[in-house]
């Protein structure tokens, strides 16, 4: 119980990555800091429902007070990533409701890229096969995404007669892959092959769809042992650096340095630099 803030703390919700959390609706594995979402319904390409893009949303919000993850991956079983929202399970009952309910789904979905971008720890994508609507969405709210020549991701939106901006699509997508790119995804909901997605900055990297989940926790687990505090603070200033001028944001940069310039870790860094060996950050 030591490394994660429970009931001793009130003011904070308690989450054990290594004991208790058992996921109703996808897969979690932890191990060594690398905690692993696997959406795992993979007969119908992993789609969400209204239960699973709640835990989703849950889980990232509870992310914000573990100590023992230190970093996310995120996949799908069976060769896919996810196929968004179920058809029958999501989309047929959304015919039906009133809009104040049609509000209260749509601002839950977006709360679920909302806490992943909040969240401290760094996110990593591990994404093959068919990667639509708002799974689509879930890997843009990655930090970093790893695909394959497989990969087909489609903000396909407006083909279902919905507008192409959901869930923060029309914020983030030109941000990653430039106005023009983003604007031809959305209006048409055409899939962006792997190939493409490595071009325009939308993958870190392409792999063989057997090395992709090796490949993305080897990178999970390279991050875990940094200075996790200061990739949090890093992945912080990213967010909040869209909304600033360059101006305020070197300032708040200057008060973000000068916070981690006060941690454990970056003594720890220059007592290593010093004796000429490898540092060892245990995020403090």
């Amino acid at each position: 119980m030591k490394h994660f803030i429970g009931a001793s703390n009130p003011m904070r919700p308690q989450f054990d990555a290594t004991a208790t959390y058992a996921a109703r609706h996808f897969a979690w594995g932890f191990s060594e800091g690398v905690g692993t979402i696997t959406l795992n319904r993979p007969e119908r390409k992993n789609p969400l429902t209204f239960d699973s893009y709640a835990e989703l949303r849950n889980l990232f919000e509870a992310l914000k007070y573990s100590t023992d993850v230190k970093v996310v991956v995120i996949t799908g079983a069976g060769g896919n990533f996810c196929s968004g929202g179920d058809v029958h399970e999501i989309i047929g009952p959304l015919t039906k409701m009133s809009m104040p309910e049609l509000l209260e789904f749509t601002r839950m979905t977006g709360d679920l890229v909302k806490t992943m971008r909040i969240c401290p720890q760094p996110i990593i994508g591990a994404i093959d096969g068919i990667c639509a609507g708002a799974g689509a969405m879930m890997a843009l709210a990655c930090d970093m995404r790893y695909g394959t020549a497989n990969t087909k991701t489609a903000f396909l939106f407006t083909r279902v007669g919905l507008a192409g901006a959901d869930m923060g699509a029309c914020a983030l997508l030109p941000r990653v892959i430039g106005q023009g790119r983003a604007s031809e995804l959305l209006f048409t909901g055409r899939a962006m092959s792997g190939a493409e997605g490595l071009a325009w900055g939308f993958f870190n990297a392409l792999h063989e769809p057997a090395e992709l989940l090796a490949k993305a926790q080897a990178m999970a687990a390279e991050l875990a042992v940094g200075p996790t505090f200061a990739q949090g603070m890093t992945k912080t200033m990213l967010q909040q650096e869209w909304a600033m001028t360059i101006e305020q944001a070197i300032e708040a940069e200057a008060q973000a340095q000068a916070i981690c310039m006060q941690t454990q870790d970056f003594r720890r860094a220059y007592e290593a630099f010093s004796a000429k060996q490898k540092p060892h950050f245990e995020g403090n």
